[in-house]
């Protein structure tokens, strides 16, 4: 594993604590996008669909079982035990106009028409997108509280540090995945406007508000 996974690894983890941390120690999931979650907790589901078939590594292993229990354990916090909280008013991106043409391309562009390469590639393409309920969200209320931001900034850097390290494995080892590759640059593209407005306003105490955009 190359230093650009790891961090990209950490980097993910990083924002799901935040985000539980959030949750739990406010008791609230005010400005959180529960369509998001949902989303991402299918990606998840689809992806590591061959988690007790395929060991590939302890790491891999835990790391697949953290993502599926955090996803579902968001889901929970929001739509359970929290849902007093959620603010279902702003979030009300259409996820199908997401989940229709995902199924389709991952029907039509995959590596091989087999059920759990359709579901991978499902997953890959789902999550290039899945951030958008909540981006929508953020644009809609017109601003974001500064832990929420620092979320959404952690989760971003985790896809910019995916580009670097298929560049990395590309020169090291000829690995190239078209499909991951061009999913994880539409992701980062996605974050590029937030990003900025972390920069500039986040990093310098600032809440991060859109309405100017």
């Amino acid at each position: 594993m190359n230093i650009f996974r790891l961090i990209g690894d950490l980097s993910h983890l990083f924002a799901i604590l935040i985000l539980l941390l959030k949750i739990w120690k406010t008791r609230s999931c005010a400005g959180i996008s529960g369509r998001s979650q949902i989303l991402f907790a299918l990606v998840f589901a689809t992806r590591y669909l061959d988690l007790f078939t395929h060991f590939i590594s302890l790491y891999n292993t835990l790391m697949k079982i953290f993502y599926l229990c955090s996803s579902f354990g968001t889901i929970y916090l929001m739509y359970v035990k929290f849902k007093a909280t959620y603010d279902r008013n702003h979030d009300t991106f259409r996820v199908e106009f997401l989940l229709i043409p995902v199924a389709i391309l991952s029907l039509i562009f995959n590596h091989e028409f087999d059920v759990l390469e359709i579901l991978w590639t499902f997953s890959i393409y789902l999550e290039s997108v899945a951030i958008l309920p909540q981006l929508f969200m953020v644009s809609k209320t017109g601003e974001a509280e500064s832990i929420t931001s620092h979320y959404l900034f952690a989760l971003g850097a985790y896809r910019g540090l995916y580009i670097l390290n298929w560049i990395y494995r590309y020169y090291t080892e000829g690995f190239f995945d078209l499909i991951a590759v061009i999913a994880g640059i539409v992701q980062t593209v996605l974050y590029c406007d937030f990003f900025y407005l972390y920069i500039t306003k986040v990093l310098k105490g600032k809440r991060l508000t859109v309405r100017e955009v």
